[in-house]
C-alpha cells in the first residue's frame, strides 16, 4: 500500500490544495483532496483486470471551485433537505439559507465542501488512510455550536473504501453527514447508468411534496419503480419517470429509502454493471439511503474532457432521513449534543465477477 501526494491547485484565497492517492498492491486506487475532503477518483478493475475510474469528477481544482452538483463532496453539517430552511431546537428558532426554493439543501452555499481541511496520512490494520479535520464555527450556515469534524478515508487491499465520519459540538446542533460521490461502474465517461442494476434493501420510502420535502409518512415501494428489493435496471425507472407521480418532482430517482436493517451495520444497497462485471456494495450503520441519478446534471470539463449529462452517474448517499428534525417518527436523531459523538461508517466495497 502506498500514499502519494501532489499539488492540486490554489484556491481564490491563495490556499494550496493537495491531492492524495492511496494505491493498494493490485494497483487499485482512490484519490482525495483536502479541498472539501472531496473524493476525486476510484480506479478499480473490471472482470478482465482492466482498471477504470468509476467516480465522476474533475482533473483539476478548477472544476470543484465551480458549481459541480456536490460531485464527490463530503456534505455537512446536514445533508439533503430541511423544509422551510429553518428549525427549532431547545426552544430556539434557527434560520438557514434558502438555496433550494424555500428550503435548505446540503446546508446551504457555505458548507463543508468549500473548506480546505487539515490532512494527515495514517497506516493501519485495515489499510492506509487519509484523515481530514476541520472546525465549523458557531453560527456557520446558520447552525448553532462549534463543531469539530473528522473525516477518514481508508482504502483496503480488497478494494473497500471505508468512510468514517466523526463530530462533536459544544452546543446542541444538527448533524447528518453523507457522501455525494457520483458512480458509474462502466467508467466515469460511459455516458449513462441506465444499463446498471441497483438493489436497495428497503420496503418503504419517504414520499415528498413538489419541493422534495418529506411529508412525514412512509410509502411501500411495492408495485412502483422504487421497488429495488430484487434489483432493477435503472433505465426501467429513468425512462418512465413521467408516468409515475412519485418520480415527477425529481425527474428520475431522487428518493430516500428507509432500510430494513435499521441502524445496525449491514448491507444497504448494491450496484452492478454486467458488461464490466463490476459490483459495488454499500454497507452502513445509517438507517436510510438516498438514490439520486444525476437527473439534472449538465457539466462540461470532466476528467479526460468528459461531459456529464443527465443520468451520467448515480449517488447512494447513506444518511438519516431528510428533514428528520421536523419528523420525530423518522428513525434515529439528527440532534447532536455536547458530550455526545457523531460517529458513523459507510463502506463502498468494489468487486468483480469471477
Amino acid at each position: 500500500m502506498a500514499i502519494t501526494q501532489k499539488p492540486f491547485g490554489t484556491t481564490p484565497e491563495g490556499k494550496q490544495v493537495t491531492l492524495y492517492t492511496l494505491t493498494n498492491s493490485t494497483g487499485s486506487s482512490v484519490s482525495v483532496t483536502d479541498y472539501g475532503a472531496i473524493l476525486t477518483s476510484i480506479l478499480v478493475p473490471d472482470k478482465d483486470g482492466n482498471l477504470a475510474d468509476v467516480c465522476l469528477g474533475f482533473d483539476t481544482l478548477d472544476g470543484y471551485l465551480k458549481k459541480h452538483g456536490s460531485m464527490g463532496d463530503v456534505v455537512g453539517r446536514h445533508a439533503n433537505r430541511i423544509g422551510g430552511a429553518s428549525f427549532d431546537l431547545d426552544g430556539v428558532h434557527y434560520e438557514l439559507a434558502k438555496n433550494h426554493g424555500p428550503n435548505n439543501l446540503h446546508s446551504g452555499p457555505d458548507n463543508f465542501a468549500l473548506k480546505v481541511w487539515d490532512a494527515c496520512c495514517e497506516s493501519g490494520v485495515m489499510g492506509d488512510s487519509v484523515v481530514f479535520t476541520c472546525v465549523s464555527p458557531d453560527g456557520e450556515s446558520g447552525f448553532p455550536g462549534t463543531m469539530q469534524v473528522k473525516m477518514t478515508y481508508t482504502w483496503t487491499e480488497q478494494d473497500d473504501l471505508i468512510l468514517r465520519y466523526e463530530a462533536t459540538t459544544d452546543k446542541a446542533t444538527l448533524c447528518n453527514m453523507t457522501h455525494h460521490a457520483y458512480f458509474n461502474l462502466a467508467g466515469h465517461d460511459h455516458g449513462t447508468v441506465r444499463d446498471q442494476v441497483i438493489y436497495i434493501d428497503a420496503d418503504v420510502f419517504t414520499p415528498v411534496d413538489e419541493g422534495l420535502i418529506p411529508l412525514g409518512t412512509y410509502m411501500p415501494v411495492a408495485c412502483t419503480p422504487l421497488d429495488l428489493r430484487e434489483g432493477a435496471l435503472l433505465g426501467d425507472g429513468i425512462d418512465h419517470w413521467q408516468e409515475w407521480p412519485i418520480m415527477q418532482a425529481a425527474g428520475g430517482y431522487d428518493h430516500n429509502f428507509v432500510l430494513r436493517k435499521g441502524c445496525a451495520m449491514g448491507l444497504a444497497a448494491c450496484a452492478h454493471d454486467e458488461n464490466s462485471g463490476r459490483t459495488m456494495e454499500v454497507i452502513t450503520d445509517q438507517p436510510a439511503i438516498q438514490l439520486y441519478t444525476a437527473n439534472t446534471t449538465n457539466l462540461e470539463g470532466g476528467k479526460d474532457g468528459a461531459v456529464y449529462g443527465p443520468f451520467s452517474g448515480f449517488c447512494l448517499e447513506t444518511q438519516h432521513c431528510p428533514d428528520s428534525i421536523h419528523h420525530p417518527n423518522f428513525p434515529g436523531t439528527v440532534v447532536l449534543r455536547p458530550g455526545e459523538k457523531y460517529d458513523t461508517t459507510t463502506i463502498y466495497a468494489f468487486r468483480v465477477d469471477d
